[in-house]
């Protein structure tokens, strides 16, 4: 039976790659990174602007390196991917994408029309190696590093610096995003305060900064902050914040939006800023790899995705901030019980007294002490290294309870399993979104 499954699975891959292309999207994306019920709407919006038939094969990945992986080395065929910044830059180093061709005959053109001219600065400044990466990428969404605090425990004050992740007073309640390089990115900007001062360099000339003596700065740094951390996590900080596990969390404003919503049900004050000292914004965008077979629809999947009422949709559904700056979007994220802040640098002159989630969007005076992160090229080795002798060996208090209940939690299912394994066989576990 195994063999004739087999046999079954090689002949539909045989039939799928014999298929013709033009009628099939491949798209990659994060996942949990956009309205699905958007994909046959797609469908039937490029048939009607074109008169061809489309079908979209959607598929997901969690990390930026698998995704580069399968294309760069395996040469997948995927029409669209939705890396991040500093992979759009490796791409672009590496050759790997095709350049976007904004014509859609009697089409509009949102995508040119929609972006936010803050975005278009910020990829204009991407490393493409000699290339723009506007005219290889477009953004889809984007938002902030900063810190993310439970306002019983911790005053605003606290929460204005990076090195609330050193302070004593919360140990055991820290939990920290398991990203060498957005760590790396916030430590570096901290401790060279002093620098950025007196003008010595800029933020932006910091991000290039990959010799060893910044990675030995940012490594002495974080290993006196080590033993205060609860968990390095890569997404269920957000969790142990909302149930007041834990009191302070350096982490993404996308993941900020939804602790905060979380925990508001449930009476807990989440707060999320940007410290004074400076931070990094990050994008993610959609690109056409090298070896996409469906350029066409691929454009026209980007140009989509750029509509403004798709933009609202997707962001709604994912709690993630667009790159449009579209009057559209302006006015659906406008809340009239919030305070006013200056987004003039993000939806144009007119937007200077907008009432907004400064979570989703920086005022202006915020967003002046921003900058960018920059792939790492043949030095991401030493960061990774870094990172690792960072978190070292030895388990913290959470990572040894996380252990133990992880065991107990087989242990149950084992016994379980082996007297109700028809019950246990009929349901299904639940995913958590990036």
């Amino acid at each position: 039976m195994k063999r004739t499954l087999s046999f079954l699975a090689a002949a539909l891959v045989v039939c799928a790659c014999a298929q013709d292309r033009s009628s099939i999207l491949k798209v990659y994306n994060w996942s949990d990174y956009i309205d699905e019920s958007v994909i046959p709407e797609f469908e039937q919006w490029y048939e009607e602007q074109t008169g061809e038939s489309v079908r979209v094969i959607y598929q997901t990945f969690d990390v930026n390196e698998t995704m580069l992986s399968k294309i760069e080395k395996g040469h997948e065929d995927y029409d669209v991917v939705c890396p991040s910044d500093y992979i759009i830059e490796r791409m672009l180093q590496s050759d790997l994408l095709l350049p976007l061709d904004r014509d859609f005959g009697d089409t509009p053109n949102y995508i040119d029309v929609n972006l936010s001219p803050y975005i278009r600065e910020c990829f204009d400044k991407m490393d493409g190696g000699g290339k723009n990466a506007n005219e290889y990428s477009v953004g889809y969404m984007w938002g902030t590093t900063g810190i993310l605090y439970n306002a019983k425990y911790v005053s605003d004050e606290e929460a204005s610096t990076w090195d609330i992740i050193r302070n004593p007073k919360f140990a055991d309640k820290i939990f920290i995003k398991d990203s060498a390089r957005d760590i790396f990115s916030q430590i570096i900007i901290y401790l060279r305060q002093d620098d950025l001062k007196a003008g010595r360099v800029t933020l932006d000339e910091l991000m290039l900064d990959s010799s060893d003596d910044a990675l030995a700065a940012v490594e002495a740094y974080m290993k006196q902050v080590k033993p205060l951390v609860a968990g390095w996590e890569a997404d269920f900080g957000k969790d142990q914040m909302t149930q007041e596990r834990g009191w302070v969390s350096l982490n993404w404003s996308g993941d900020a939006v939804w602790a905060i919503e979380e925990a508001a049900e449930l009476g807990v004050d989440l707060r999320y800023t940007c410290p004074k000292e400076g931070f990094t914004v990050w994008f993610d965008g959609w690109v056409i790899p090298k070896y996409a077979k469906n350029v066409k629809a691929a454009k026209y999947w980007i140009n989509f995705m750029s509509r403004p009422d798709i933009v609202i949709r997707n962001v709604d559904v994912t709690g993630y901030v667009s790159v449009s700056g579209a009057p559209e979007v302006l006015e659906a994220f406008t809340d009239d019980s919030l305070e006013p802040l200056d987004l003039s640098y993000f939806f144009g002159p007119e937007a200077t007294s907008v009432c907004a989630d400064p979570v989703l969007y920086p005022d202006r005076s915020d967003i002046e002490r921003s900058t960018q992160e920059h792939d790492w090229g043949s030095r991401t080795p030493q960061l990774v290294e870094m990172w690792s002798r960072v978190k070292g060996e030895s388990a913290n208090t959470m990572t040894v309870v996380v252990i133990a209940v992880f065991l107990v939690a087989i242990v149950a299912f084992a016994v379980y399993s082996r007297f109700f394994s028809r019950k246990a066989n009929s349901r299904k576990n639940g995913r958590k979104r990036r």
